[in-house]
C-alpha cells in the first residue's frame, strides 16, 4: 500500500478509547481466547488450553507496575506471533457469510419526500448490523472502514 491510500484509510478509522491497565489486560485475555479458538477446533482441547492460559494470566495479577508493563509487552508480542492466518469470524461480521445480508434500506430511500411516519425506527446500524451507540465506541457516524483482510471494522 502506498502512503496516499494509508492516509485515506486513517481518515475513516475510529479512534479507540484510552484504556486503564485492567482494561488492557481484559482485552488481551479476550483476544488471546479468540486466537486460541481459531487454533483449537475441538472444544475439549480449547477448554484445556484456556485453563492453561487463565493460569498464566492469574500468575501476573500481583506483579509490580514495571513487571506488569513488561508482561503486557511480552504478551502482546506473543499474541502477534500466534495470530491465526485465517481466523474464525462470526458469520455476521466482515468476511462472514451473513455480512450485510438483507440490510434495512435507508429511510431516505423509503420516503424520498422526507415525510417519515411517526413510528419509523430512528436507530442507526453499524456495518455488522449491531446498533450504533457512542458509549460503546462503535458508532457508525459517517463512514466506517471495513477491512476484509483483517475481518474487522475500524
Amino acid at each position: 500500500m502506498n502512503d496516499i491510500f494509508r492516509a485515506a484509510a486513517n481518515e475513516f478509522r475510529q479512534k479507540g478509547p484510552a484504556l486503564s491497565r485492567k482494561n488492557e489486560v481484559q482485552r488481551l485475555y479476550r483476544k488471546s481466547l479468540k486466537i486460541l479458538s481459531s487454533w483449537a477446533i475441538d472444544r475439549h482441547v480449547f477448554l484445556d488450553e484456556a485453563d492453561i492460559l487463565r493460569a498464566r494470566f492469574d500468575a501476573g495479577t500481583s506483579a509490580s507496575e514495571a513487571k506488569a508493563i513488561r508482561l503486557l509487552k511480552e504478551a502482546n508480542a506473543e499474541v502477534h506471533e500466534f495470530t491465526h492466518p485465517d481466523p474464525y469470524c462470526v458469520p455476521f461480521m466482515p468476511g462472514g457469510s451473513l455480512f450485510m445480508r438483507n440490510p434495512p434500506p435507508p429511510l431516505e430511500v423509503c420516503f424520498p419526500d422526507g415525510n417519515y411516519p411517526a413510528d419509523a425506527p430512528k436507530i442507526l446500524f453499524n456495518a455488522d448490523m449491531s446498533v450504533a451507540k457512542k458509549e460503546t465506541g462503535k458508532a457508525a457516524v459517517g463512514t466506517v472502514l471495513v477491512d476484509f483482510t483483517k475481518k474487522n471494522m475500524e
